[in-house]
């Protein structure tokens, strides 16, 4: 067998080194400690399949362009926001609550408005009916933003609506994830669907190197939201397709997505609103300027809303740094329902602290995971938490419980698109809802109760029951999971 020279074992060896130091001094900048180190294992372990991966995604940032207009779009916010303290708010505030609003805007640019409505709809096919009737009651325009957007027999409805009200003349804008409907069943029917109607309509982060449009592919738009004449808004966790979101695989193993949307009306409406109208300038480069987000309707009643918007737009992670606040305000009871749970070390803190401090501490996750690696991921912080004194409950089998909500004491509430893991924290475009009213907290309850009767609790004694290679797989999970 005939040996290197050894002029290229040196020369081998040399760019070995100057890649590991190289990487050592690169990859920890500006990059949370679990990331760096996750980063810098994958390069020493696998140095070329790792070089390869971080030059690919590595960068947790929008393109410097974009950046550049999410700026724009904050800075406008805030010199109007004066104009969006709209309604009164319920008075006295606790003085914790009062500094998370304080931060929400200082971070989002959004402030917090008082004299709205809420209401929770948590019937998958209600919803998107519900979203339909508000989508044929439009007069000016309506405003679509969902992470995915298919047609479908179970969004046939909401697409008809669209049809109808688009040929009365009554504009239509719809914003849909590239990389998430791509690939999807319908994409192509979807599309020509909108090009029928005559909806103006635009890929979010598109993923077209030809055209010049390109950042790391998997950076995602995730956020869902209805806007309709700036009068009635939805948020949640829902997207517009079928409850099997039309996957063979989905229906084959006859999984279920259950999901919770909250319809909005008064002054956060414009808020929502504002939202939609940056993603629209940041895909489109055009400012909606006939659009008013400054002379609001007031609600149908009086709950303080605050819309916190998130992702690598931003400096830093808004929705993290609100559910911390959050968490650590708690005094008596805090529910969290989120599909994928992968808390950061401050996460699990504020968390494992609530039990500490006796605060009641509740996480409800499914007991079927749909993506095996953020499931692993998950379970991997199963056996800390239930130490802690969190109890856990699994959404039974074969649903999966993708709401995104979070309840503190009896007082205040989170709703949105956001979960609480890295990828939510740190690449996907976010929108979150800070909700303050008894009333509004009442109905995430009694969701919350549907959720309890129909899953089971997982127990310490059960977890530690484990074979062994479930949980190599959850370690060897948690590991890539913080991969940013």
């Amino acid at each position: 067998m005939e040996r290197w020279p050894l002029w290229v074992l040196i020369f081998a060896l040399i760019v070995d080194l100057a890649v590991r130091i190289t990487a050592i001094i690169v990859i920890p900048r500006n990059r949370r400690p679990t990331s760096a180190m996750a980063w810098l294992l994958a390069v020493f372990f696998i140095p070329y399949v790792g070089v390869l991966l971080f030059l690919l995604i590595g960068n947790p940032r929008l393109p410097r362009a974009r950046r550049r207009k999410q700026e724009q779009i904050n800075q406008y916010i805030a010199e109007t926001s004066d104009q969006l303290h709209f309604g009164t708010l319920r008075p006295n505030a606790p003085a914790w609550l009062r500094s998370v609003v304080a931060m929400n805007q200082h971070l989002g640019a959004l402030p917090i408005s008082g004299d709205n409505g809420a209401h929770l709809i948590s019937d998958y096919q209600e919803s998107l009916d519900a979203m339909a009737e508000a989508i044929r009651a439009a007069k000016e325009y309506v405003h679509v933003e969902f992470y995915i957007l298919q047609s479908d027999d179970s969004t046939d409805n909401f697409f008809r609506a669209m049809e109808e009200t688009a040929a009365r003349g009554v504009p239509v804008r719809v914003l849909l994830d590239h990389w998430a409907n791509r690939w999807k069943p319908r994409y192509r029917a979807t599309v020509k669907r909108l090009d029928a109607m005559g909806a103006d309509w635009h890929l979010l982060l598109p993923m077209q190197p030809l055209k010049g449009r390109m950042q790391r592919p998997d950076l995602r738009n995730h956020r869902k939201l209805l806007v309709v004449d700036g009068v009635v808004g939805y948020l949640g966790s829902q997207n517009v397709t079928d409850s099997t979101y039309n996957l063979p695989k989905n229906i084959k193993r006859g999984l279920h997505w259950v999901d919770l949307m909250v319809r909005v009306d008064g002054p956060i409406v414009l808020s929502l609103n504002a939202i939609f109208l940056s993603d629209w300038y940041s895909e489109t480069d055009e400012i909606l300027s006939e659009i008013d987000i400054t002379h609001p309707e007031m609600g149908t009643g009086d709950l303080d809303c605050q819309i916190v918007p998130s992702g690598p737009g931003y400096e830093v992670e808004n929705n993290l740094r609100l559910f911390l606040a959050l968490l650590y305000g708690a005094q008596q009871k805090i529910m969290i329902v989120s599909p994928y749970f992968v808390p950061d070390e401050a996460l699990l803190l504020a968390v494992s602290s609530a039990c500490d401090r006796g605060v009641q501490v509740e996480l409800f996750v499914s007991e079927e995971g749909d993506q095996a690696v953020v499931y692993h991921a998950q379970r991997s912080y199963y056996e800390a938490l239930l130490r802690a004194g969190v109890r856990i409950w699994m959404y039974r089998r074969p649903f999966i419980l993708h709401t995104k909500s979070l309840t503190i004491d009896d007082e205040v509430a989170v709703i949105g698109s956001s979960n609480m893991d890295m990828r939510s924290f740190g690449l996907n475009l976010e929108v979150s809802m800070l909700v303050r009213g008894e009333e509004f907290v009442a109905e995430v309850r009694a969701v919350e109760d549907q959720y309890r009767a129909l899953s089971r609790e997982l127990t310490l004694e059960e977890w530690m029951q484990q074979p062994l290679r479930s949980t190599v797989l959850d370690n060897l999970a948690r590991l890539t999971s913080a991969l940013q």
